[in-house]
């Protein structure tokens, strides 16, 4: 049989291999296998063939514990060793007649010690200047058992020193020391040379004491109190401490300790091993240190995509929001966003309440008045470290800085530093943030940095967003005319924009009196939807009024812009429908029309739908040819429809089947007045439009009527320019409107509707968008624009007209607002008695919007 320990090994293990007194086994700890067996091993166990189950070789032996029950399948050492733990000594018997060789006539003690030879790997290697061999990887996975017969002379409660001192040698390399608890403080009363080279302590510092000299105030306290309840209850146990050496240097320290136990069974000894794991526990440190920082790197990447989701928000205030807390969730102890203007303002806070009477701060020119104010420097832009406040620090009154501590700081505890808000020109706000613990390293600097500089790009998109829309409405404004009432007629006219491109599109129309007896409608559409198309609108529109007010035939007018605008080399392509009315009297009007490449007018007389789809012409400023005037009477009663193709034009269906529907609507038309026919159009056919949309609906008016006897729902929808002058004809629709319904609820509607307008003139983007709407609830009047801010109450009241603020709508209606397109309703509903009996309701209304 070869011995794999004689071969090159340590010279203890080797001697331990060899040793005639002991038996020696080496245990695969992977298979729970005896793989190697001296011959005192094999002439226990007789002929055997390795490996063999370590259970297996104990029957063989006839092994049983101190009661005479058999080792195998028990807890009993040789199965605690093969499972890969320490035994420092243990009590078994060998009885013969149970051994599968029957030698031997007596029953006789045998003392068990086994060690993972991983865990005295540094001792077994210490001393050696070549590398380890190859076979030290499957020592790695084994352990060394050694069976020691006890000499039957020895007395049960007089264990002789010598041998245990002899027990202890088999394992010379490793720290073994023996206690006594029969004494005083269970002291040391044997150590090895091994536990001198240790620990640095020398024999007779160590002996007659009690192992805690060992101990400092690195050791776990939690693990010596499981130490001493083992040893008060006499079983073994293994921990791993921080123990320290003579000089005072530190090392861990693996103690396993185990009870000795006399042939009677009784306590005579604890036996330790110690081990040192430093490398070991180094090692584990450092995996968990790189594990810990693996961690945060991934908690620092999900807090970046959680502020980069927040200010994402094209809503700046709710994105503030958001941005605050994800940081005061998972950074800092608060945060508070404040947003520099004109004026220093509060945007958000979290963790901490947003305090009610913060006023805005009046940013002082730089100059002089910036002398010694820190965060008036930042704001400035003359620097970007991180400005760790004091507040106690003697800032002046009237600083930046003072204002921050005063009212920013004052209700918030610990620490703050103030960031600034980078912009791509300016800074464009501070972070004021709380530190968790007093104490941000630098990587969580560096994420603070980093979400203000978030924070500045979102602040700098919706700047520029606003300004895009402030551009937008500019251009809307000096494209759409601000219709007013026209004697004799009753129009009503509606522009949608495809929602797509930015609240400007080509569809355009006018409505404008040349002279006191006449009123020409004009509507057209140029090809495109950006700011050039947008920009040929505006100069055909006023090419086309400037012929108007100077031509009466429409189609010299028409002929006259195809000179121009080829002369003007205006860059897209436009058709366009010209019309004048001219008073005949008795309420009879004589439409002449001209048509350059546009969709036909439709005239509803009595019921029938004629389509004025005469001499429709080319495109304007194609050719230059003559256009023809068409001329046709209309009479009270009489409707004229002018459109564009958004409001017939589908995907899903040719352009053909679109006039064809629209006539069919106009053939069924019910309202009396010229909003109800463009609501009833809208219902029908330009709810959901696929490209931009004007409409204009002409109507002549007949006897007064009313539609107080009209099934209900009824509603009407108006579309505003945004700007000052639509709060007074808001005001006028809503009155003229209240009156065709029979409704008493008039002059309550009235200021409603003056209040919601004006709000959204002052506070909104782009054309402002009014609905009314009566049903069995009451009056509901929903005001749409295209700026999604939520709606905020003032308290008090403006000069002028409108802007009184949102509680005097609260004191005559229930209100409520909701999202709506890429902007947001305002809602109010009158309650009050309706004409068919039903009555109010609490409920608000449905999310319908204009």
């Amino acid at each position: 049989m070869v011995n794999p320990l004689a071969d090159g090994g340590p010279v203890p293990l080797s001697r331990v291999a060899r040793d005639r007194g002991a038996a020696v086994l080496l245990v695969n700890l992977r298979t729970s296998t005896v793989v190697y067996a001296n011959d005192e091993a094999v002439s226990m166990a007789g002929d055997l063939v390795l490996p063999m189950p370590v259970d297996d070789w104990g029957s063989r032996v006839g092994l049983t514990d101190s009661g005479g029950a058999e080792l195998a399948g028990s807890l009993e050492p040789l199965s605690r060793i093969a499972c890969g733990e320490p035994v420092a000594g243990a009590l078994v018997r060998r009885d013969p007649a149970r051994s599968g060789t029957g030698q031997g006539n007596a029953a006789e003690a045998l003392w068990v010690t086994g060690f993972p030879l991983a865990l005295c790997a540094q001792d077994l290697l210490q001393g050696q200047d070549q590398a380890p061999e190859r076979g030290a990887d499957a020592r790695a996975h084994s352990a060394l058992v050694v069976l020691r017969r006890l000499t039957t002379s020895a007395s049960a409660g007089d264990e002789p020193s010598r041998a245990l001192h002899d027990r202890a040698v088999l394992a010379t390399d490793l720290s073994f020391s023996i206690s006594d608890p029969r004494q005083a403080d269970n002291p040391l009363v044997w150590v090895n040379p091994a536990f001198v080279r240790r620990t640095g302590y020398s024999e007779e510092q160590v002996l007659g004491r009690n192992c805690r000299f060992l101990q400092g105030e690195g050791t776990d306290p939690a693990a010596l109190q499981r130490i001493r309840e083992a040893l008060h209850e006499g079983r073994s146990v293994v921990e791993t401490l921080l123990n320290y050496h003579a000089d005072g240097t530190t090392f861990w320290n693996e103690v396993s300790i185990s009870p000795v136990l006399d042939t009677d069974g009784q306590l005579v000894n604890f036996v330790g091993v110690q081990a040192d794991v430093t490398r070991r526990i180094d090692a584990e440190a450092q995996h968990e240190a790189a594990y810990a920082a693996e961690r945060r790197a991934r908690s620092r990447l999900a807090l970046l995509s959680d502020v980069g989701a927040a200010v994402l928000e094209l809503e700046v205030p709710v994105a503030l929001r958001r941005l605050a807390h994800v940081l005061a969730r998972d950074l800092l102890e608060w945060c508070v966003v404040v947003v520099s203007d004109a004026d220093l303002r509060l945007a958000a806070a979290a963790g901490v309440a947003e305090p009610d009477d913060l006023s805005p701060f009046p940013l002082p020119r730089p100059g002089a008045a910036w002398a010694g104010d820190l965060v008036a420097e930042m704001l400035a832009g003359n620097g970007s470290r991180l400005i760790d406040l004091d507040r106690e620090a003697p800032y002046p009154e009237t600083s930046v800085s003072r204002w921050v501590v005063d009212q920013v700081w004052a209700a918030t505890p610990g620490p703050c530093l103030v960031v600034p808000i980078p912009g791509h020109r300016t800074v464009l706000g501070l972070l004021v943030v709380g530190l968790r613990d007093g104490i941000l390293d630098d990587d969580d600097a560096a994420l603070v940095r980093e979400s203000a500089r978030r924070v500045g790009l979102a602040l700098d998109t919706a700047r520029l967003y606003a300004r895009e829309h402030l551009v937008a409405e500019t251009l809307q404004r000096s494209m759409l005319p601000v219709q007013s009432s026209v004697p004799g007629l009753d129009v009503w006219s509606y522009y949608a924009p495809n929602l797509d491109h930015a609240q400007v599109g080509g569809d355009w129309y006018d409505v404008m009196q040349p002279d006191a007896d006449s009123v020409g409608i004009v509507i057209g559409d140029v090809v495109g939807h950006d700011i050039e198309a947008a920009a040929s609108m505006g100069q055909l529109r006023s090419v086309v009024r400037a012929y108007a007010f100077e031509q009466e035939e429409p189609g010299t007018v028409l002929m006259r812009v195809d000179q121009l605008v080829h002369g003007m080399r205006i860059p897209r392509a436009a058709s366009l429908v010209y019309a004048r009315l001219t008073q005949l009297g008795g309420g009879r009007w004589e439409m002449a029309w001209s048509r350059a490449g546009h969709l036909p007018p439709l005239l509803v007389s009595r019921g029938v739908v004629h389509t004025l789809s005469e001499n429709g012409g080319t495109l304007v400023g194609i050719g230059d040819r003559p256009r023809a005037t068409n001329i046709r009477e209309i009479g009270p009663g009489d409707v004229v429809v002018f459109y564009t193709d958004g409001l017939i034009e589908r995907r899903s269906r040719p352009m053909m089947d679109g006039l064809k529907a629209l006539q069919d609507v106009c053939a069924s038309l019910e309202p009396s007045d010229a909003a109800g026919i463009g609501e009833q159009l809208l219902a029908a056919l330009g709810d959901a439009p696929e490209d931009d949309m004007a409409i204009v609906v002409m109507r002549v008016p007949s006897e007064r009527s009313s539609e107080v006897g009209s099934s209900l729902p009824r509603q009407r929808r108006w579309q505003l320019p945004g700007e000052p002058t639509s709060i007074g004809r808001a005001r006028r629709l809503t009155v003229q409107t209240a009156a065709l319904w029979d409704l008493d609820v008039a002059p309550e509607a009235e200021l409603v509707v003056s209040e919601l307008v004006a709000n959204a003139v002052l506070h909104g983007w782009g054309p402002v968008g009014l609905r009314l709407q009566h049903g069995p609830r009451g009056l509901l009047i929903e005001v749409e624009d295209a700026n999604p801010t939520p709606p905020a109450r003032t308290e008090e009241a403006r000069e002028g007209p409108g802007g009184y603020g949102l509680h005097v709508v609260r004191r005559l209606a229930e209100w409520g607002w909701h999202a709506s397109g890429v902007g947001k309703t305002v809602w109010a509903r009158i309650t009050g008695p309706t004409h068919d009996g039903a009555g109010p309701s609490d409920a608000g209304p449905s999310n319908a919007g204009s």
